[in-house]
Parts: C-alpha cells; structure tokens; sequence
C-alpha cells in the first residue's frame, strides 16, 4: 500500500477527510518521535481520542503500532513530542505514575501472571486502590461482563483458555479503575467467536463504564465495527485519519486491510 500523505488529515489519494472529532479529548498525542535504539519507530505521529469514545489505529505489522501505546503508557520515553492525558502532559513520566492517573494498558499477548489465581491477579489490578467497597463493587462488575472468571477465580492464571487469558487482562486493567485503557491486539490468537465476544463486551465496558478506549488491531475490519475514529499508520507515520465509515469506505483502504 503507497500512500503519500503528509499527515493525519490526507487520505490515500492526498484528498482531506476528517479531521479528529471536535470533542474534548481525553488523550492527546502530538508529533511524537520514539526509537528502539538507533531505530526510529513512529515519526511525526499525532492522534486525539475524544472523552468516552472508542478509537482505533490500523496497520500492518511493524508499523508503529504496539510502539505509539508503549510510548503513551510510559514504557518508552519519546524523543520528540508531546503526550497529554486529561490535559496533563505525561511523557516521560514513570508508567506506575501515568497507572495512578487512570491510565490502564492491556498488553499484546495478555501477559497474566500465570502462577497466580484469576482472583490473585485482579487484586493485583486494584493494587493502587483503598476503596474496599468500591473494589468489591468494581468485581461483581466484572463478574457480569466476564461470568467465566468468576467460575474459575481460584485457578491458576495460566491454566486458562487463550480467550479467558484475554478476559483477565482486560479485567485486571478495569480494576485499576480507568479513565482510558489501551488494548494492544486483542483478538491474537483467539477463535473468531471468543474474539466477537470480547469486542462485544468491549462496547459494553465503553458504554456502561464510560471508559475511553485507544485499541490497536490487526482484525481491521472488526476494529472498524467497534471504533468510532480510526487512524491508519504506515512505516510509523499516520498517513490517514477519519471516522470509521469513511475510513472503511476508502477504496485503498478496503483492499489493503479488509481484503474486499
């Protein structure tokens, strides 16, 4: 896929198309610059999710992708730019710091504790909170979106199904009690019903929750469905922005990452 556009704001074909939406965001990245040693990784990207949406970056493997999330949550420092979270800037702050402030991340390829319980490792989600009742409250919560982790929360983490691993990482990012969470690929691996299941409940989380979401997918046309913005990067530049209708509407796009 070739695309030559300078910026978010140009489409495949270097025809505008819109703009991040005009709500107040929650999450605002500007012209950030990260590196894997010599490596530049993204370059120049800039991203907006608006309070209570749901906002997607597509692209191919070794775009950027897993590296604009490590750079928001503080797992690299950028060399370049700005990262502002509820209007606070937090580049380079430590990631336990940006945690506190309500920033939860799911990681690409889950990563439970294994040797610990599904309980043990909810808890460990709640471990910056003193709230009791808001804890208990927060696990009957995720009880109901999850019930399969309540039938197995004195069973070790990695004796879990791929799909219920997914499951506890998700949850044990909502224990901390987010604002905003970024969800790093997390349909990998897992069979297409147990990947529509969670989505499902994504939405749900969004909707009843009011959490903010920044989701990185490789099932782009899945990702489409559940975003209401979506970000196309490409060799660590945006070099598209829009909604998802007309990000999926694209013709370039459609036949470079949805296959139709």
């Amino acid at each position: 896929m070739t695309m030559t556009a300078e910026s978010e704001m140009k489409s495949v074909a270097g025809a505008p198309v819109a703009a991040a939406p005009a709500a107040e965001p929650i999450l605002k990245v500007s012209n950030i610059e990260s590196y894997y040693g010599p490596i530049m990784a993204i370059r120049g990207v800039s991203l907006e999710v608006p309070r209570g949406s749901i906002v997607t970056v597509l692209g191919a493997n070794g775009a950027g992708k897993t590296t604009i999330l490590k750079t928001i949550s503080g797992v690299l420092d950028p060399l370049k730019g700005t990262v502002e979270f509820e209007g606070k800037q937090i580049q380079r702050l430590d990631p336990d710091r940006i945690v506190r402030l309500g920033l939860g991340h799911v990681p690409e390829g889950r990563e439970v504790f294994p040797f610990l319980t599904v309980r043990e490792n909810l808890m460990m989600g709640a471990y910056i909170r003193t709230d009791r009742a808001g804890i208990a409250e927060d696990l009957e919560r995720i009880y109901g979106y999850f019930p399969r982790l309540k039938e197995r929360l004195d069973q070790p983490a990695g004796h879990l199904s791929g799909g219920e691993q997914q499951m506890l990482a998700i949850s044990r990012a909502l224990m901390l009690g987010p604002r905003l969470m970024l969800l790093d690929e997390p349909s990998f691996g897992l069979a297409p019903l147990i990947v529509q299941e969670i989505f499902r409940i994504m939405r749900r989380i969004n909707e009843e929750a009011k959490v903010s979401m920044l989701l990185v997918e490789q099932n782009a046309a899945l990702a489409l469905e559940l975003a209401d913005h979506a970000y196309v990067l490409e060799t660590g530049r945006v070099v598209m922005s829009g909604t998802s209708a007309e990000v999926r509407s694209d013709e370039q796009i459609r036949k470079s990452y949805l296959g139709y």
